[in-house]
């Protein structure tokens, strides 16, 4: 896929040919978890926005994160910039984190299409922080966003951490053992 003269495109990389996550990791981030999305500028000055909706392949192998363009408006630009995307994953209740960073990422518009995907990441928003206490409405209000103003930002991970809390916390994951479904 060629470069787009667009500043909010890239073109992808070439995927990894070892597995970075487990199935059990696959799943955590397929159901919906909460998701920060980071970056960083020239000078290593970071931008960071939460997401409001995200997916991964069944593979693991290829990420996208949606943000809301007019609140993230710095992040955007650093990754057109400079291509560094790091994510983290956090199921609420258990503070079970994973980091996911890649050298490039594309971005776009979300459409109609993506609609289903950010629902179902909502829904599974309410379910994930009712959990630790907060109800229906405050996620909505979280999570808020016009489609139009949502870009997606796909990329390949190349590295995954553990970044759950304690002793394991920043270790790289291991590569994943088992067949995956």
């Amino acid at each position: 896929m060629p470069v787009s003269n667009d500043p909010l495109r890239r073109t992808m990389p070439a995927a990894s040919t070892r597995p970075l996550l487990t199935a059990d990791h696959i799943r955590m981030i397929d159901k919906g978890v909460s998701a920060i999305v980071a970056s960083r500028d020239a000078a290593h000055r970071p931008s960071l926005m939460r997401a409001v909706g995200a997916a991964i392949a069944a593979d693991g192998s290829e990420v996208t994160v949606y943000v809301s363009r007019s609140q993230s408006r710095q992040l955007l630009l650093d990754i057109a910039a400079t291509g560094q995307i790091a994510v983290v994953f956090s199921e609420p209740l258990s503070h079970r984190t994973v980091q996911l960073k890649a050298h490039r990422a594309e971005l776009r518009g979300a459409t109609e299409d993506d609609a289903p995907l950010l629902a179902r990441y909502l829904h599974s928003m309410e379910q994930e922080v009712g959990h630790v206490g907060f109800d229906a409405r405050f996620v909505q209000a979280m999570l808020a966003f016009d489609l139009e103003d949502v870009v997606a930002v796909r990329f390949r991970p190349s590295e995954a951490f553990d970044q759950t809390p304690g002793p394991k916390a920043g270790s790289p994951l291991p590569a994943a053992r088992e067949e995956l479904p």
